[in-house]
């Protein structure tokens, strides 16, 4: 008899506070958690701007490669070992990021927290999903994905009041929190899951659905619309426009105040229009967003662009799940072999415009304008895609037809 069929079922309410808990730490304090921390670095001589920059892409290179990775791991490990795991290897990382022992040193504890972090991000909601009732599994998966923006939130809040102590303490402080939100989701996660029964064995023929491929596409042309704010938000407020740490990191709370609402707000819009109109609005509404720094950097405009920015980062998240519902109707394990992909895709487009963009930074002496620019162009284009890609299957179907 399998003994964890004798074992009780993880109510719903808990394992969804896990989820949450995991992504709170996994992406709101390990990733967003640095970049208010960004002018302290330089400030404090920690590191030169280009280098505090380039930490922050090495947290996106983790990411993938904690993406790609987090099935066959799982697959060995078992996923609740493994998620238990990744929370408490990402507070290590923001506790050992207390010693400023160098850029090798951060870097791959940056690294690191971004690795756990893709892990956390591909393997936590869907690990937990079965065990919801389907009547609450919309409401749940909205949940879960405002842990990203809680996170935020706490960061733009608890980063300047740690700071008062300083940089040493701030990271101690983040870890701490770290530990606890990982003692809270301990139990939280499902012990029967098996990594290998998430996905079916061959997702080759979904790679090969011509609407999938382009929304892989586009997701990952999202996220490079996205990285400007999430990584270099709070320095071009800070040290660009010359406001200083405190003002930017009120504009780092806005950020996550929209992070806290857009998931919610993602799904109610995609069940109203459905999920293919929610997504080409949600890349129009994006690419304005992203680029309206470039016309106004009053404050009106910067609580606008920072608060619309901040509600996509987890609001793409489910609009896109939606997304591959629609593609792919009744078929929960295709759906999850599809989010895997898209998670890839996503981890991919922040890699390279995480480096990318650091280099631009690093290279150019006004950096910020090319930024926006740059990624309202991603978005346009994620946009034009789209809707070529229909075009195309409507021809094709067109012509397919019997005359």
């Amino acid at each position: 008899m399998d003994r964890a069929a004798l074992r009780p079922a993880v109510p719903p309410l808990r394992a969804t506070m896990a989820a949450l808990s995991a992504n709170l730490v996994g992406i709101g304090l390990a990733r967003f958690g640095y970049t208010p921390l960004i002018p302290a670095l330089i400030a404090a001589g920690w590191f030169a701007p280009s280098a505090a920059v380039y930490l922050g892409a090495a947290n996106l290179a983790g990411y993938l490669a904690g993406a790609i990775g987090a099935r066959a791991i799982a697959a060995r490990t078992g996923t609740p070992a493994l998620l238990r795991g990744s929370m408490l290897a990402t507070a290590a990382s923001l506790l050992a990021c207390a010693l400023p022992l160098g850029f090798a040193w951060f870097f791959f504890w940056r690294f690191l927290s971004g690795g756990t972090g893709g892990v956390l991000m591909a393997l936590a909601a869907p690990s937990v999903m079965p065990g919801i009732p389907p009547r609450r599994r919309g409401l749940a998966g909205g949940a879960i994905f405002t842990g990203v923006g809680l996170g935020i939130a706490a960061s733009g809040t608890l980063v300047p009041l740690l700071m008062q102590w300083g940089l040493v303490e701030t990271w101690l402080g983040l870890g701490g929190v770290a530990l606890v939100l990982s003692a809270i989701a301990w139990r939280g996660w499902p012990a029967s899951i098996n990594a290998a029964e998430m996905l079916p064995a061959n997702p080759r023929s979904l790679r090969a659905a011509p609407a999938l491929r382009a929304l892989y596409v586009e997701y990952a042309l999202n996220a490079v619309g996205l990285v400007p704010h999430m990584v270099f938000l709070v320095d071009f407020i800070a040290r660009d426009l010359g406001q200083g740490l405190h003002r930017a990191a009120v504009y780092w709370v806005i950020f996550g105040a929209g992070a806290l609402l857009g998931p919610i707000a993602g799904g109610y819009v995609g069940d109203r229009i459905g999920f293919r109109t929610a997504l080409r609005l949600a890349f129009v509404v994006q690419a304005l967003c992203v680029a309206l720094p470039l016309v106004t950097v009053s404050a009106v405009g910067l609580a606008v662009s920072s608060f619309i920015a901040g509600a996509f980062v987890p609001g793409c998240v489910a609009i896109t799940i939606g997304r591959t519902r629609e593609l792919i109707p009744d078929a929960p394990a295709a759906q999850a072999a599809a989010w895997s992909w898209c998670t890839i895709a996503f981890a991919l487009g922040q890699a390279i415009a995480g480096y990318g963009f650091s280099f631009i930074f690093a290279g150019v002496e006004h950096p910020y304008p090319m930024l926006f620019l740059l990624a309202a162009t991603a978005l346009l284009l994620a946009l034009a895609i789209d809707i070529a890609t229909a075009a195309f299957a409507t021809a094709h179907a067109a012509r397919e037809a019997p005359e």
